[in-house]
């Protein structure tokens, strides 16, 4: 049985100590919410409130600051209820007030559908961009865990449509902010209503396997341990964990497994957990001295992080029963991020502990390592804490729509000719005139976040060499030069 919505039991769950200028701000954010929501009801019967409850919950779990768990109770009052903006700052502080009209705007985007890879990628950058304070998107993914886990009330179209928004936009949010297990459960929430059939399937082929194999490995750990501890060393925690079913079906579609699930080794996994990296690389020795490891299956991350920040050693052995089976190793550290990401900073953050993590720096994935860099500096407190929270790497970008819902990621300052050559080269040279917002303006109107612009062309159009003074992306001033036969084309 669920135990009851109440103070007592949601400080409970608290992964450190809170002061009393915390509950105090807590406890109010609660009466508040819960007199706001009165006796408004959700679809599955049960008090609205109970769903502000559960969303500031999961951010007091993840070890957010006090403000954020306030916000995590209110952040649907100002969308829902007669309070504004204004009651919150008064009520609370402005950053509180802030932090639920950034929900509330973030409420308002809604998942066209996936046209290509770019389209999606614009949208989760346009998401963390709009949030202006990362705690925002932290919130709403708080928010959308507990819709998920709810949605089996809602209309069979509304579960399909919100479920493949999930899977799209929120579980690889929740992974480029580090939050692994969060997108493990967001995909496996996902799973069964954006693809039925093949969820069906897998669960049938899987069967008692799960069951099978972390028995195996409980079996194991006490000799695992009894090895490690002859080394003088004791390791924090060793536990097994079970793949997730979305992810072992996107294993599975790969070339190399070609749906084979026996050709698939980490159904389950032995995490290793020490205190040290130091001690993790002879937890590493000891394996490999135990059991003989599976060729060209060891991977450092540890060394060599994702570029999300993830961090772990993982390698595959044939243990003395013939059995195949994964062992991941990481400290104390890496696991809390692994779990959570950069949610876990906050708790290092309030108890003071040293922040450290070697960041890859490359290709698409730059601006997870510009945000994993911002993140890193997260230090201190009050108005200086609440300040390099702000996110300031999107500042001089604005994000604004095709008519058919796509976004466009431009520079501050691009007029529709830049915006007419992102979408294509083609459209860009036969370009005409503009509508922005539904309404014709000349071509050298500067955009604004948000706008959607509709460029309408003439097959007979051609650039003007007035455009080089308009455009201001170099990209766009590139394609023009070439299309008026001043610069050589670009092979």
């Amino acid at each position: 049985m669920e135990e009851e919505l109440n103070l007592e039991n949601f400080f409970k769950n608290s992964p450190r100590d809170l002061t009393d200028e915390e509950r105090a701000g807590i406890s109010k954010a609660f009466e508040f919410a819960k007199k706001a929501h009165g006796n408004q009801k959700r679809l599955s019967g049960e008090p609205y409130f109970n769903h502000a409850y559960k969303t500031a919950l999961q951010l007091l779990i993840w070890g957010l600051d006090f403000e954020t768990i306030e916000a995590g109770f209110l952040h649907d009052v100002v969308e829902d209820t007669i309070t504004t903006t204004e009651d919150l700052e008064k009520e609370f502080n402005k950053h509180v007030g802030f932090l639920v009209e950034g929900v509330t705007k973030l409420g308002k985007i809604k998942y066209r559908g996936r046209e290509q890879e770019s389209q999606t990628e614009n949208l989760r950058k346009m998401f963390i961009a709009m949030a202006q304070d990362i705690r925002v998107v932290i919130i709403k993914l708080a928010d959308r865990l507990h819709n998920m886990q709810t949605l089996n009330f809602l209309p069979k179209e509304k579960q399909k449509r919100i479920a493949t928004e999930t899977l799209e936009i929120y579980a690889p949010l929740s992974y480029r902010l580090g939050m692994g297990e969060l997108r493990g459960i967001l995909e496996d929430l996902c799973f069964p209503y954006v693809y039925p059939d093949q969820y069906r399937k897998l669960v049938s082929e899987t069967g008692d396997q799960f069951k099978i194999i972390k028995g195996y490995l409980e079996k194991i750990k006490p000799y695992l341990i009894s090895e490690i501890k002859k080394e003088g060393l004791t390791p924090f925690s060793v536990h097994a964990r079970t793949k997730h079913l979305y992810s072992l079906w996107r294993k599975l579609q790969r070339p190399e497994y070609d749906g084979n699930i026996k050709k698939i080794y980490d159904l389950a996994a032995m995490r290793v957990v020490m205190n040290t990296v130091e001690e993790c690389y002879t937890v590493l020795g000891v394996i490999h001295r135990i059991w003989k490891p599976l060729p060209g299956r060891i991977k450092d991350y540890i060394a060599i992080p994702k570029p999300n920040g993830y961090q772990s050693i993982h390698t595959t052995v044939f243990t003395t029963e013939g059995r195949i089976v994964e062992i991941q190793i990481r400290t104390v550290k890496m696991h809390e991020e692994a779990e959570n990401g950069i949610a876990a900073h906050w708790a290092y953050s309030e108890q003071g502990k040293p922040e450290s993590g070697v960041i890859v720096k490359q290709g698409k994935y730059a601006w997870v390592s510009q945000l994993k860099d911002w993140q890193g500096k997260i230090a201190g407190g009050g108005d200086e804490f609440i300040q390099s929270l702000k996110i300031d790497f999107f500042k001089d970008r604005i994000f604004v729509f095709t008519p058919k819902g796509e976004v466009i990621n431009l520079p501050e300052g691009a007029t529709p000719i830049d915006f007419a050559y992102s979408v294509h080269t083609d459209i860009g040279n036969h370009c005409t005139g503009v509508k922005i917002n539904e309404k014709m303006k000349s071509l050298d109107t500067p955009l604004k976040n948000w706008d959607v612009v509709e460029i309408i062309t003439m097959k007979n159009r051609k650039p003007s060499k007035d455009w080089l003074d308009i455009a201001k992306t170099a990209g766009a001033r590139s394609k023009i030069r070439v299309a008026l036969g001043i610069a050589k084309k670009e092979h």
